[in-house]
């Protein structure tokens, strides 16, 4: 079955490369690397999971003021769908903040318990995205309301989801999304589950290309393939799978351009055989990043849900970034994360689409 191109002005076709730069939350997505990526012809993201609508507007025209195609920018902006929580038991919570300052109270650091509201108000979030109407709007964690969908396909805006099996896809489809973002096991940052207990250890078995193949017959469509996504033959490679375009998060995070931390670069660059592994300690939720001494130590220790604990452990994590201490920050990455190359985000596009082009000639010249 042919697969049918997002509504409104984006279409993946229009990509000089297919390469969507991963929205990736917590301040990495900077306007200058969203605008190089678009500039350079593949779609530049924002993760603004966590941002409040003064900054979401901000970030976006800075951004279109930085993009030199007109009329389109190529603007992907991303949020959670958060889930309503809760505080568990007061024993429970007794037991997380004691095993938690613990571990902090030697740092000079204190974390307490939040207080409600835990999770942003979406509603309020997407204001801005009516208003600056970005090409391409997309959620992680579960699905957008079809109010939600249709105000987008409204104002001309695609909307994509992720999808970490195939009932989630079949979900996405049926609410009428335009895309689905399929987020392979090798992929860093947060897993993208919704349909099962997001609290249950993901299946690592489950590779990208096989989840593309499982979901290739029943889904009509356009799918972006992320996870374990380095260089431009990998691009090509997922295009083979299925997939209209790739996702790439971990490759840009030490691009000139990236807002990620000089600890996190570091460790990126200088510590190739580190391990990437899924911990819930950071947030609550599991996500994917370079194995430190945190995670080491909570391995065992009680952990409030997401997203309570990911606000209990942020003194810390902004106290490791100000001290350039590696061992307390979330070093989200993928599991390909030691072919990470450091270059300003052009050349690094220039780069990833001669690698592409080499592939994509390569198995021209083997099938002629």
């Amino acid at each position: 079955m042919r697969k049918r191109l997002c509504l409104g002005m984006f279409q993946f076709s229009d990509l000089s490369i297919p390469v969507v730069q991963a929205p990736m939350a917590g301040g990495i997505n900077l306007p200058k690397l969203v605008a190089g990526v678009s500039n350079a012809g593949g779609l530049g993201s924002f993760g603004f999971a966590y941002s409040s609508p003064e900054k979401i507007q901000a970030d976006l025209q800075a951004t279109k003021a930085l993009i030199k195609q007109v009329p389109s920018s190529r603007i992907q902006a991303n949020f959670f769908v958060f889930q309503e929580s809760f505080l568990p038991s007061a024993s429970e919570c007794e037991s997380a903040l004691r095993d938690l300052n613990d571990i902090l109270s030697p740092l000079g650091i204190f974390a307490e318990l939040p207080k409600q509201p835990f999770i942003p108000n979406l509603d309020a979030m997407l204001e801005p995205i009516w208003i600056e109407r970005p090409e391409v709007l997309s959620f992680h964690f579960g699905l957008p309301s079809s109010a939600v969908v249709d105000k987008a396909h409204s104002l001309g805006i695609a909307v994509g989801v992720t999808a970490t099996s195939l009932a989630e896809a079949l979900d996405i489809q049926k609410r009428g999304a335009d895309f689905i973002v399929v987020q392979g096991i090798e992929a860093g940052g947060h897993r993208g589950t919704f349909q099962m207990d997001p609290h249950f250890p993901p299946d690592q078995k489950k590779t990208l290309k096989d989840l593309m193949a499982d979901l290739k017959d029943h889904i009509h469509l356009p799918m972006i393939a992320a996870g374990g996504i380095m260089h431009g033959h990998d691009v090509y490679q997922a295009m083979q799978w299925g997939a209209v375009a790739a996702q790439m998060g971990t490759a840009f995070l030490v691009a000139h351009e990236s807002g990620a931390s000089s600890a996190h670069r570091r460790v990126i660059l200088e510590h190739r055989d580190k391990k990437a592994v899924f911990t819930k300690a950071f947030s609550g939720r599991w996500a994917q990043g370079i194995q430190n001494q945190f995670i080491e130590q909570m391995q065992g220790k009680a952990v409030l849900p997401f997203p309570i604990q990911n606000t209990m452990t942020g003194a810390m994590r902004r106290w490791a970034t100000e001290n350039d201490q590696s061992d307390y920050q979330s070093l989200w990455v993928g599991q390909a994360f030691a072919k990470s190359r450091a270059m300003p985000v052009s050349e690094l596009m220039t780069l990833l689409h001669q690698e592409y082009e080499d592939a994509l000639q390569a198995f021209n010249q083997k099938g002629s």
